[in-house]
């Protein structure tokens, strides 16, 4: 009896997600739920199924209150849901604003012509993925889509064929930086849920990301020779319009200095504060760089001084004001705006961002309520139980989640929330960067048609559903396992512990 009852335990917060995820699908996709409904029913379920007693739930003012089951289960699904907004929200609704000022103000269409132009438009497949790279590092992947079909089309037919491949060359780029760089809002709730360095994990992200592109390219290339797709008109570009996409003069254009700044300076930033961070640790403990770092401003009290600067300078959130501030500038001034049309331009992005605010809050909410149901460490003694690396556990658990219920960003909240428990204490045998990788790949596997994307990539393109899943689909997957086997690689080869 007693055998039972524990093998019972062990296996109940496995059955919590089970039911919980199913509640998400369902609600979702047969019951038509918005997702941010759908999300705080499976939270609050996930809690009720928990069978706590009480809840120990800290109030506003710090202090500790115990809270009865039902009662508890609610407060401890808002105050999920507020914990993850605090860290995400700012970030989202500033990435929000610099993506409408790149495009409104001709800084997008800029970058991608000066890529053009280095890369020739024989290779305006690479183009396509490195401009997108980059310009996605703060824009949302569906902004970034739209804004790149049109250039996609534009260079079909011009060219007239390997149109398969530019659009999957802007799709490989896109998702990559999507689960790989802050401030999208799954990175950065995995990058505060691990305690990682923001920005550690923006240069892992995009080191690790960019060589996965290299490689994901190459699919695209064999996707475009077995999936010939033809133009087709879409609800966003008609046929006729696309001879214009890129029709406008340079005069027109900001310049590329001021194009790529509100994406470029805010990155720099955000890195200037880990370069600084290391260089105080090393100082530290006797490393030459840092001690001559630490000299060249004057000794220790002067480096602390320049150092409480670039902490603040280099906050996500500040930086993307900056960032945000100088796009709003270089918009006015391309296009000659007052401060009224500039501020009704600035009300959708913030709208979607919104959206896009609780939506993942709502995620993280979920991430609370399983690992409130030890989700977490079911998941960790199974683990230990069959020698599974941590690394690809959190690939997989991410695979897992993203394929059941379709969000890359809600695959990533829960997946970090389950493991981040278990690398304590150092267990990963790695720098946990490389498990931030691992879960941001492991969010992009097979996205099908209960995943947003699925539906973006599928009208904007003009593709069908069979062709959407036979590109988009095995793309993406084909990114993820990529993405995963060169975190492996490079966790072993340099693994920084």
């Amino acid at each position: 009896m007693f055998h039972l009852a524990a093998t019972t335990a062990s296996y109940w917060p496995f059955v919590v997600l089970a039911v919980s995820v199913a509640i998400i699908i369902i609600g979702i996709s047969k019951l038509r739920m918005h997702a941010f409904v759908a999300l705080v029913l499976a939270a609050m379920l996930a809690g009720l199924m928990t069978n706590k007693d009480s809840w120990d739930i800290v109030q506003k003012d710090g202090k500790t209150k115990a809270m009865s089951s039902m009662v508890g289960v609610v407060e401890m699904v808002s105050k999920g849901l507020g914990d993850t907004a605090r860290d995400i929200a700012i970030s989202i609704a500033l990435a929000a604003i610099i993506g409408m000022c790149l495009m409104e103000s001709g800084a997008a269409d800029k970058v991608v012509r000066r890529f053009l132009a280095f890369f020739g438009e024989k290779r305006a497949g690479w183009a396509l993925l490195w401009s997108t790279f980059i310009l996605s590092a703060p824009i949302f992947f569906d902004t970034m889509f739209m804004l790149m079909a049109p250039l996609a089309m534009a260079l079909r037919m011009r060219t007239g064929k390997d149109y398969t491949l530019y659009i999957l060359a802007v799709c490989c780029g896109g998702t990559v930086t999507h689960s790989m760089t802050v401030p999208h809002p799954g990175p950065v709730a995995v990058v505060d849920d691990l305690h990682l360095n923001v920005g550690e994990s923006l240069l892992g992200g995009l080191v690790i990301g960019a060589i996965t592109c290299v490689f994901g390219f190459m699919v695209s290339q064999w996707l475009n020779k077995k999936t010939d797709v033809p133009l087709r008109a879409t609800g966003g570009v008609s046929l006729d319009d696309l001879q214009g996409v890129s029709a406008k003069p340079e005069s027109e254009l900001p310049s590329f200095f001021w194009s790529m700044t509100p994406v470029i300076l805010p990155i720099l930033l955000i890195s200037l504060t880990t370069v600084f961070e290391l260089a105080g640790s090393g100082a530290k403990n006797g490393v030459g760089w840092g001690l001559t770092m630490v000299n060249a401003f004057g000794g220790q009290q002067g480096f602390d001084t320049v150092r409480t600067w670039v902490d603040f300078v280099g906050h996500k959130n500040i930086a993307l004001l900056i960032g945000a501030a100088i796009s709003l500038w270089v918009l006015a001034k391309q296009r000659g705006f007052g401060l009224k049309k500039v501020e009704e331009l600035v009300g959708p992005p913030l709208e979607t961002a919104g959206m896009i605010i609780l939506i993942t809050s709502a995620g993280g909410a979920f991430g609370l309520a399983l690992r409130s149901a030890g989700v977490g460490d079911a998941v960790k003694a199974l683990a230990q139980g069959y020698s599974i690396n941590l690394i690809f556990l959190g690939w997989l658990v991410a695979a897992v989640v993203r394929v059941a219920q379709g969000s890359a960003t809600v695959a990533m909240l829960t997946t970090s929330s389950i493991m981040a428990p278990m690398i304590a204490g150092g267990a990963l045998g790695c720098h946990p960067v490389y498990l931030f990788t691992s879960i941001g790949f492991g969010a992009m596997f097979c996205s099908w048609m209960n995943d947003s994307g699925f539906w973006v990539v599928n009208r904007l393109s003009g593709m069908t559903e069979k062709e959407t899943l036979r590109t988009w689909t095995l793309q993406l997957t084909a990114d993820s396992v990529i993405g995963l086997l060169v975190t492996l690689a490079f966790s072993k080869v340099l693994p920084m512990v």
